[in-house]
């Protein structure tokens, strides 16, 4: 069915209230980003969001696009559908966000894709999850089943962060549907490879993951429920573990503007889903780094600064038949760089 966002002014309201009346935790002298996201980068965003940010101007741009809701596999999915007469092509979004993160994108891809944009179960107005088991297969398994009922037989795939990893998955379930695959910010794990200086400088991402990044994941996989007692019960909370992945771990910051920081951090606030986004690392942590097939889909690579994906070892799972390095950008390229990523699957699915 059609759906309309229309958030009732007294969520808004609360929202306010509780910006207003935010306690605030002390901050070591000279500490910066190091203990985690710097106060006065958080205290900046935070007024932004309490008296400049327009949360009707982001709702105007949403509905400016034709929204769907349906269900699959019991759980409520929210969709843009953008229909044209060119190639089907899936948009597959990542943590934290929504298919809002692709907004940028659609104008300009509408003139040569029919655009399918969905929501992942638990996050936003796909939100939340009602059941366990909403893993990366489940998810892949769901959005074919939304591109049979809306009767694609054939069509292309493209993803970032969750979605670089539900899309391969959607590809080995169904490699006779999909035409190609183009993915950002993909990994593919070394298995005893020697590699050369380049491709360690290029993985030497996952030990900065692992000694300074990786403690929200670790939370998120293991025990989600007691985080999202926080995170639903505090707008300044749930902005800060937010934030820190927006601003680089403040290795840049404001490379994301705060509007769009905020429309995805509010529409995850609104909808109350920062706990069932934070169970998808639950449900989907046996996904990384597992032994996989061999899948013979056409695979286009986008690489931007800090990505750790290595051509050679992504060669070992799909066809590689487009790379393209970027030297400006990050790990949220549709939001910070959609002129990039709209060249990029221009590129790929051309060559198609």
């Amino acid at each position: 069915m059609e759906f309309r966002t229309a958030v009732p002014q007294a969520e808004l309201d609360e929202l306010q209230r509780r910006l207003d009346t935010a306690r605030w935790p002390d901050q070591l002298s000279e500490a910066g980003w190091s203990y985690g996201v710097e106060l006065d980068r958080l205290r900046e965003v935070a007024e932004y969001w309490r008296a400049s940010y327009d949360w009707r101007q982001f709702e105007k741009r949403l509905n400016a696009q034709p929204q769907h809701l349906t269900e699959i596999d019991g759980q409520r999915v929210h969709y843009i559908h953008r229909k044209s007469l060119g190639t089907p092509l899936l948009l597959l979004h990542g943590w934290p966000g929504s298919n809002s993160d692709f907004l940028d994108l659609i104008e300009p891809l509408a003139e040569d894709f029919d655009l399918v944009i969905p929501t992942m179960p638990g996050f936003g107005f796909s939100g939340p999850t009602t059941a366990t088991g909403w893993g990366v297969e489940r998810i892949a398994r769901a959005w074919a089943t939304l591109m049979e009922e809306l009767g694609y037989e054939r069509y292309g795939v493209h993803g970032y962060d969750w979605g670089a990893r539900i899309a391969p998955a959607l590809a080995r379930l169904a490699p006779e549907r999909v035409i190609g695959m183009h993915l950002d910010s993909y990994l593919a794990f070394p298995q005893g490879e020697e590699l050369t200086e380049d491709e360690q400088q290029r993985l030497s991402g996952l030990d900065r993951w692992q000694a300074e990044r990786s403690g929200y994941a670790s939370i998120q996989s293991t025990r989600p429920q007691t985080l999202a007692y926080a995170l639903v019960d505090s707008p300044v909370g749930q902005l800060a573990w937010n934030l820190e992945w927006y601003d680089d771990y403040g290795h840049r910051i404001g490379a994301i503007s705060n509007d769009k920081i905020l429309d995805s951090v509010t529409l995850t606030w609104l909808t109350g889903t920062a706990g069932s986004q934070a169970r998808l690392y639950r449900e989907g942590q046996s996904s990384w780094g597992a032994e996989v097939a061999w899948c013979p889909v056409r695979t286009g690579l986008a690489v931007f600064p800090n990505d750790s994906t290595v051509r050679r070892l992504v060669e070992r799972e799909f066809d590689v038949v487009h790379y393209t390095e970027f030297d400006r950008g990050g790990h949220f390229a549709a939001v910070e760089v959609p002129d990039l990523v709209i060249e990029d699957l221009q590129a790929f699915f051309g060559k198609l």
